[in-house]
């Protein structure tokens, strides 16, 4: 969803309208790169192998919608140990995440509420990880991104109540709306020629 007011400058078949210059830019960069850059740089975004290569099978994509379409559908259809893939690359809610890659930067932006929480909120949200993990044997997923500490906190303890079947339907939903944001940072990456 782009910002009200944002209006096409282009208009014909393939002009992705709605989308600002930046994204039509951003994407057709995406279409243009390389089998090997194109999976690397969807592996920032999500790290299960199988999506990486469904994604890169499926280009070109005529607007921003059709990308963001194929990668919901794609992450529908990976089975659990799939999903599984792609969350061994997320840190603990709270924790920084290691490294210099865009990745960890991206986490580490994402989970900007997590990082100013106090002593005492960081204590439960690192106690909430730890039986998130007991319980499911995996860590624990959420879309930190304009969350609170305090938010994310009490999303950990009421998701502490599903039992395995929902808990994986919020799982599969989260990881889609933490894929929907990076593969927008990648597109305007790619559009201001910061990708590498």
């Amino acid at each position: 969803m782009w910002p009200v007011g944002v209006v096409a400058r282009e208009s014909g078949a393939g002009a992705n309208v709605g989308a600002p210059a930046s994204v039509r830019t951003g994407l057709a960069r995406f279409n243009a790169l390389p089998e090997g850059d194109a999976g690397n740089a969807l592996g920032t975004c999500c790290a299960a192998r199988r999506w990486i290569a469904a994604m890169t099978a499926a280009r070109p994509f005529a607007e921003d919608a059709d990308l963001h379409r194929a990668a919901q559908a794609q992450l529908a259809a990976l089975d659990w140990s799939a999903i599984l893939e792609a969350l061994a690359a997320h840190p603990r809610i709270g924790e920084r995440a290691a490294g210099a890659g865009r990745e960890a930067a991206w986490s580490r932006a994402e989970q900007a509420g997590a990082a100013h929480a106090d002593a005492r909120t960081a204590a439960r949200l690192d106690a909430a990880n730890a039986a998130y993990e007991a319980k499911f044997g995996h860590v624990y997923l959420i879309r930190a991104t304009g969350r609170t500490a305090a938010q994310l906190l009490a999303a950990a303890l009421g998701r502490l109540e599903h039992d395995e079947p929902t808990e994986q339907a919020v799982v599969r939903d989260e990881l889609s709306q933490i894929v929907r944001l990076r593969l927008d940072k990648l597109l305007l990456g790619l559009a201001e020629g910061t990708w590498s």
